[in-house]
């Protein structure tokens, strides 16, 4: 062999493992995650293995060929938007984005990043898509439920406490889907023989004012709306409406498992598994303007006894029939 082919050849060989690596290097993808709840927050770390679990399945593996980055903005505002420009600039392949403010926040940032969505209502009408089977734009995923479903709150409110006559509806005023859930159940009140009263509570002491007012009254009653914030404060909407003996109805079993009195929704966990289907098709080269937007398909009943007990209430056969869950 010439000494010429000879360091050609050699060269070659050296050359070839760096620009396998460099192959390796492209294969790994990048995916932001946008919480709206905290890190410490105990639905957190379920909400992140289901997603992953998920991921998995499909052959993505965090540390391997997926990295992952996690931004928490616990409800905050301006977190949303401090962590939505801080995922944008790393350049994900796709945004995974927890509720509807997030979402927002993001699509003030970027129009191009691929976003998936879950836990969101009413993503037309709030312009963060065009249509829900043609979304058009960056952002595709899976809506929470519909404002109708807030009207069933009431129904269920009288079914378990017939003597409740006025009602007051918490809702955050900074939280697109609390006007549509406010305006079904006071559509509903009239036939139900409610007084509703929508109060405006975004923090703590908000909540602590608004609940203390309502229990003034008698034959009060209490629906807590879908929001960041009632997440974030849901020990305390929980401790509160038990102290003041409030028959309280919400939109998660998690408040319910967490010793409130009943709930109906949509499984909470369900759309984290099923963005992961999203996430994997957008690495795969779909185009989330062409991914269509998908409702809640398994929404349950829970219902706590002990709460129940405790507020001199007896749940009627009728519903305890149809519960998916009863705490005892």
């Amino acid at each position: 062999m010439r000494r010429r082919e000879f360091i050609t050849l050699i060269g070659g060989a050296t050359a070839w493992p760096i620009y396998a690596l460099a192959q390796q290097r492209d294969l790994v993808r990048r995916i932001g995650v946008l919480m709206n709840k905290a890190a410490n927050d105990p639905l957190s770390p379920n909400e992140i293995a289901i997603l992953l679990g998920g991921l998995q399945e499909r052959g993505w593996t965090p540390g391997g060929n997926l990295e992952i980055e996690y931004r928490w903005s616990a409800g905050d505002a301006n977190l949303y938007r401090k962590y939505a420009a801080e995922l944008v600039a790393l350049a994900p392949d796709v945004i995974l984005a927890v509720g509807g403010t997030t979402v927002g926040a993001l699509q003030q940032v970027t129009r191009t990043v691929p976003i998936v969505f879950v836990e969101v209502t009413d993503p037309v009408n709030r312009g963060l898509v065009t249509s829900l089977a043609r979304p058009g734009g960056n952002a595709t995923g899976f809506t929470q439920f519909e404002f109708s479903i807030a009207g069933k709150w009431l129904e269920l409110l009288k079914q378990i406490a017939p003597n409740v006559t006025r009602v007051a509806v918490i809702r955050d005023p900074g939280q697109f889907s609390g006007i549509g859930e406010v305006a079904a159940i006071q559509a509903m009140a009239p036939s139900l023989g409610v007084e509703v009263s929508p109060v405006d509570a975004r923090d703590a002491s908000d909540i602590d004012r608004a609940i203390t007012l309502v229990a003034r009254n008698s034959n009060g009653g209490l629906i807590v709306t879908a929001s960041a914030s009632a997440v974030r404060h849901r020990e305390l909407i929980i401790t509160l409406a038990a102290q003041h003996r409030l028959p309280a109805v919400y939109y998660f079993r998690y408040f319910v498992t967490g010793g409130g009195l009943i709930s109906y929704g949509p499984d909470p966990v369900d759309p984290f598994r099923r963005a992961a289907e999203y996430v994997d098709r957008i690495l795969k080269g779909e185009k989330a303007a062409d991914l269509p937007v998908q409702a809640a398909t398994k929404y349950e009943l829970v219902i706590n006894l002990k709460a129940a007990k405790a507020l001199g209430l007896t749940i009627p056969l009728a519903v305890l029939s149809r519960a998916d869950e009863v705490i005892e």
